[in-house]
């Protein structure tokens, strides 16, 4: 195998070859006839001594034609010969220009992808055979690799060196305020509040005999046994049942309260010098424990050690949910043709918005390439690729020549 090709190459290496073939032989076989016929020019065979005669010149001339494009034809410096080499330059920049200003052209670009339907034809791709099961196994694959390749070194020097010292320097009460307004507008922490509130509950309930414990010892020394028990036992009972009755009534006072103060601190954080200042002093001091980088690290680690083990595993939750996930992608992306437009759309804007702002950058990677290569090479290339086609140029002038010899030949006998 040559160096430097690929298989397609090749293929086409071996078809240039066989039309060389082809075309020679012609040439070689008009030339035997004009040498068998040469003396009989009249008669039918003096037809024949013609076409033949006609058909080498037109074989050796367009023999010429199509070796002048990319070399010195046997080898002789002619002018306006080996254009390709020596013009390679304005050659690539012609290319360049072509393909920018047909191809990489925002309506053009839209057209295609309108026309090609690409949403559902990727839709088809995800449901057809198990294509989303080996798409899902390949990611799976690179993602795992990729993250068993982070070195927990890397991560504690990004942390410390990097992401701390910005949290430190940024001023984030007001970001942390604006958050908690978004939530709070949203109602977003009521299943956070509901939460903690039913895991305080059950813990009270499961806790009876601590909670007494803690009531008994804040006792008055004077007052018997059996009443601070009793007490215990009744504070205890109204405890739980107050953090029930804060569970199950939506609108309680104690909700309400924790809302308002939520808000205030919220407007505060945003607004109240003094707010913002203790919150800053705040953040320094807890990005300032050595432990809170220790930690973080240890938390990344325990996240990707979980992330490459459900990775690995093929019938875990993380894979089967990601295949159910593309598989029912691939069936909207087909039943649902709203859906397709907005996708179909999107693509066309993200590809528009490349062309118009990046469109002559990629052009410039044909003139690129081009210049890269030497004169020799850049002619090798290109007859490689067209060089098939061109032969029937060669081809086509044998036999055209021979039949306009045939006709020159019986013009002249008539007259």
């Amino acid at each position: 195998m040559p160096e430097g090709m690929s298989d397609g190459d090749l293929v086409r290496l071996k078809g240039l070859r066989k039309m060389r073939a082809l075309a020679l032989s012609l040439l070689i076989l008009a030339a035997v006839i004009y040498v068998l016929t040469r003396d009989h020019d009249t008669g039918w065979l003096g037809y024949v001594n013609a076409g033949s005669e006609a058909a080498m010149v037109g074989a050796i001339a367009d023999w010429f034609a199509v070796t002048a494009l990319f070399r010195h034809p046997l080898g002789l410096p002619i002018p306006h010969t080996a254009i390709i080499p020596n013009r390679k330059a304005s050659l690539g920049e012609s290319l360049q220009e072509f393909v920018a200003d047909n191809f990489l052209k925002e309506d053009v670009i839209r057209e295609r992808i309108a026309s090609a339907g690409v949403s559902k034809r990727v839709g088809e791709w995800l449901v057809d055979g198990n294509h989303a099961d080996r798409l899902v196994r390949e990611g799976s694959r690179i993602l795992a690799d990729a993250l068993s390749h982070v070195k927990e070194t890397d991560v504690a020097a990004v942390i410390q060196e990097a992401l701390i010292p910005r949290l430190q320097e940024e001023e984030l009460s007001p970001v942390v305020g604006q958050l908690m307004d978004e939530v709070l507008r949203d109602d977003a922490h009521r299943g956070l509040v509901d939460l903690a509130v039913d895991e305080l509950g059950r813990w009270l309930e499961h806790n009876h005999d601590e909670v007494a414990a803690l009531i008994e010892n804040r006792a008055p020394s004077w007052t018997p046994q059996w009443l601070d028990k009793r007490v215990a036992t009744w504070v205890h009972e109204q405890v739980v049942e107050w953090v029930a009755e804060i569970g199950r009534t939506p609108d309680h006072n104690a909700r309400i309260a924790l809302d308002n103060w939520l808000r205030e601190l919220a407007s505060d954080l945003q607004e109240d010098p003094a707010t913002m200042e203790r919150f800053e002093r705040l953040k320094v001091r807890m990005l300032s424990q050595p432990r809170v980088s220790t930690t973080s690290v240890q938390l990344w680690d325990a996240l990707r050690r979980a992330l490459i083990g459900s990775l690995g595993d093929e019938t875990g939750l993380l894979r089967t949910r990601a295949r159910e996930e593309l598989d029912r992608l691939g069936r909207r992306l087909i039943d649902d043709p709203a859906l397709g437009a907005r996708v179909d759309s999107t693509i066309s804007n993200v590809a528009a918005y490349a062309v118009n702002h990046y469109g002559h950058e990629v052009a410039t990677v044909i003139s690129a390439t081009v210049n890269r290569w030497d004169g020799k090479e850049t002619a090798e290339r290109i007859e490689l690729h067209v060089g098939r086609d061109l032969q029937f140029i060669r081809i086509n002038g044998t036999v055209v020549g021979g039949l306009a010899g045939v006709v020159i030949h019986a013009i002249s006998t008539v007259i």
